[in-house]
């Protein structure tokens, strides 16, 4: 595996010249052997080491993990961070009341003071990136089971971990990359005291809303800010008055110089997901299990949440990044289930496996090795699809989609000790429980998740066949008659937790019994039964999947000694680089790559909620009044380019060839939902939001212009 592995290194090396531009995601510390030449004829100016360096101050420490599914970008000396609405969505929300409805209104803290302090919200800074693989690798041999090679891994992994964190605040992790064919240790630095200190009102940040989301042509303001703060000691620490600004090792200058076709852009940022070396048969599962599963129970169930939102300001409140973070997958699903039948993905990779076995086939030390990878990945998915679907349809219907449900089930902690007796142990868990319940109810309206839960249920009971079903749906029969409806009633009326006076006054004086025979609880311990008893069943192909997948991704890079292969995007940093352009997603049909105001005005309407826009916009656009921001009379909104993203590069920034700031990458485009799995070259756009939109609502739109004034500008 090692020698392998080393040719396939030596091979990337001496082709690099002739990759493509816009594919790829690539690995920081392999840019200069791989990336840097073609990077530098298609405009960039830095070199490998101004971007990505382990010993001094370079581009990647000025981007960040933001809280734990999107990136983020320092854009000052005193730690003033960017990143996209939609991911400080949920701290927004948080701090919205009716009184202060910053999801409506916008916000933005005119001093430090008035920045507000996020618990539990994080940023991660990655220190270096470190090739591990030959410390492990050759330590695995062939005679190993799959068990046993996970067990070694994981084993030399808590070793290198330990030594690269000794003596230091860091934190690490070592990841597997093509499939466990190359590992790397990775070193973070993570500042947990982060506030809140401005957002456009989701008028402009989240302009569109559902209906735009995924599409092209945009007009989104996509950001939001917010300041990293660390101990007077320069270390992290957790929230505390007397902690002070960032000081970055690195922040993005602003260019004001805007973009035009083909200029180049690369994108830094995490990534969280993709599957480009997936199989026919995993398309399948997701044709015919993930995808229609996920539309069809959060469809259900988004109905009756925008019904509820649509009726009540504070249930719109409460429900805003809920219906949110439900939706944004609901809609991905439906987009890639398209693309991957229009693009009849399944036929290319198919095509790819069939090239694979007669490749294999011709040789018999090839046959012996790598036999039986496409096997192996083919009976684990039809072995597991019962399990799969069933656990799908627990976690989207019945855990996820039933808020009571999740809330009872979260009380094990505190059955444990009431079952213990101790006081102590009890008294830390009531306290514990307090503390959990006030986050909870601040946000759940029980007429909600009522109707909610009633419609999950029913649809549980209509789509999992019954003996997959947990035992709580033979009471439902059994002592209900199967009437769904009367069965969530009782539980409603007579659970403690549907109402939070009668929560509260459980845990005044806690009693287990109370607490075993809860109508919530039982459920709740009867759904996770279930659920955790299907793991263990499905888990039994995991092994065999894990190897088909090993055996599989090596035997493609030996069977394709002069193709780029990149690793799949697993949330870790990467650097993706392309040119500003539109492009034709249909015969006759061509989108320009930068969207204006204009547009804005053409798509409002006062009577859908996704499409108002407000009165200053208005009175800005005829007035002309862009300031420094404007192009030649017009102010951009939005541009594409070819950079290749997919989840997690939420917040990402566009940099040009020097190095500063362009935009925010916030989307993808609708004709090319497939991405994650084949990238579509002539199709596939990574969707920003224009930096300069971005300043001309801070400083013309919400007058905070002492928030654009600390961020370097270039002209």
């Amino acid at each position: 595996m090692k020698k392998h592995l080393s040719l396939f290194i030596g091979l990337l090396f001496a082709i690099a010249p002739i990759l493509k531009a816009d594919e790829g995601m690539w690995l920081l510390p392999l840019l200069e052997k791989l990336n840097i030449g073609t990077m530098t004829r298609m405009g960039l100016k830095l070199s490998a080491e101004d971007i990505y360096s382990a010993n001094h101050s370079s581009l990647k420490d000025a981007i960040v993990i933001f809280g734990g599914g999107c990136t983020g970008e320092i854009v000052s000396d005193r730690g003033l961070l960017l990143t996209n609405h939609h991911c400080g969505f949920s701290s927004i929300q948080s701090h919205s009341t009716t009184g202060h409805n910053y999801l409506e209104d916008g916000y933005w803290a005119k001093t430090k003071e008035d920045e507000l302090p996020n618990p539990g919200l994080s940023v991660t800074f990655l220190v270096r990136i470190e090739d591990v693989s030959d410390q492990i690798l050759p330590q695995l041999s062939d005679t190993l089971t799959e068990e046993e090679r996970d067990q070694k891994v994981e084993e030399i992994s808590r070793e290198l971990e330990k030594k690269a964190t000794d003596s230091t605040n860091y934190e690490a992790s070592v990841r597997s990359f093509f499939a466990g064919n190359a590992y790397y240790l990775l070193v973070y630095e993570i500042f947990k005291d982060v506030r809140f200190v401005g957002t456009p009102p989701s008028s402009i940040g989240k302009f569109g809303g559902d209906t735009d989301n995924w599409m092209w042509p945009r007009h989104t303001g996509d950001f939001s800010v917010f300041r990293v703060y660390m101990a007077p000691d320069g270390t992290p620490a957790e929230y505390d008055p007397e902690n002070v600004p960032l000081k970055p090792k690195h922040y993005l200058p602003v260019s004001l110089k805007g973009v035009h076709p083909n200029d180049f852009t690369m994108v830094l940022g995490y990534p969280g997901g993709t599957q480009r070396y997936m199989t026919s048969y995993e398309i399948d599962e997701l044709l015919k299990i993930t995808h229609p599963n996920r539309i069809l129970i959060r469809g259900t169930r988004q109905d009756i949440l925008w019904k509820d939102m649509m009726a009540s300001e504070k249930v719109r409140i409460q429900y805003a990044s809920k219906y949110s973070g439900s939706s944004n997958y609901w809609k991905f699903s439906i987009g890639q289930s398209q693309g991957l039948k229009r693009l009849k993905i399944k036929d290319l990779k198919k095509a790819m496996e069939n090239q694979f076995r007669t490749w294999v086939a011709a040789d018999p030390q090839r046959q012996q090795k790598y036999g039986e990878a496409l096997d192996l990945i083919k009976k684990a998915i039809e072995g597991r699809a019962t399990y799969t679907y069933t656990k799908q349809y627990i976690v989207e219907a019945l855990i996820r989609g039933s808020e009571i449900v999740s809330f009872a089930f979260h009380q094990g902690r505190l059955e444990s000790a009431l079952e213990s007796g101790d006081q102590e142990k009890i008294t830390k868990a009531v306290e514990n429980a307090k503390s959990s319940a006030e986050r909870f109810y601040k946000d759940y309206n029980p007429p909600t998740d009522r109707k909610a839960v009633k419609a999950m249920f029913k649809l549980f009971s209509q789509h999992v066949q019954p003996d997959m079903q947990p035992d709580v749906f033979v009471t439902i029969s059994k002592k209900y008659k199967n009437n769904v409806d009367k069965y969530v009633d009782h539980m409603f009326d007579k659970s403690i937790f549907t109402d939070q006076n009668r929560y509260n006054a459980f845990l005044a004086n806690p009693k287990l019994k109370t607490l075993q025979k809860d109508p919530a609880y039982v459920a709740a311990q009867s759904i996770i039964g279930q659920y955790y008893a299907l793991s263990r069943m499905e888990a039994r192909f995991d092994q065999d999947l894990d190897k088909g997948h090993r055996l599989y991704m090596a035997g493609l890079m030996e069977m394709q000694p002069d193709k780029v292969f990149y690793p799949d995007a697993n949330f870790s940093m990467r650097l993706t680089y392309g040119t500003v352009g539109g492009y034709d997603p249909k015969d006759a049909v061509h989108y320009k790559y930068f969207t204006t105001l204009k547009g804005v005005m053409e798509k409002e309407d006062p009577n859908n909620y996704e499409f108002i826009v407000p009165d200053k916009l208005k009175e800005l656009y005829k007035d002309k009044d862009f300031g420094r921001y404007g192009e030649n009379g017009v102010m951009h909104v939005c541009f594409t380019t070819n950079n290749d993203i997919t989840g997690g590069n939420s917040g990402s920034p566009v940099i040009n060839g020097n190095g500063e700031l362009l935009g925010l990458a916030f989307d993808g485009n609708w004709e090319a939902m497939s991405g994650d799995i084949t990238f579509e070259p002539k199709l596939q756009k990574c969707i920003a939001v224009d930096i300069r939109y971005v300043l001309f609502i801070m400083d013309k739109f919400a007058g905070a212009k002492h928030i654009v004034d600390e961020m370097t500008l270039v002209e």
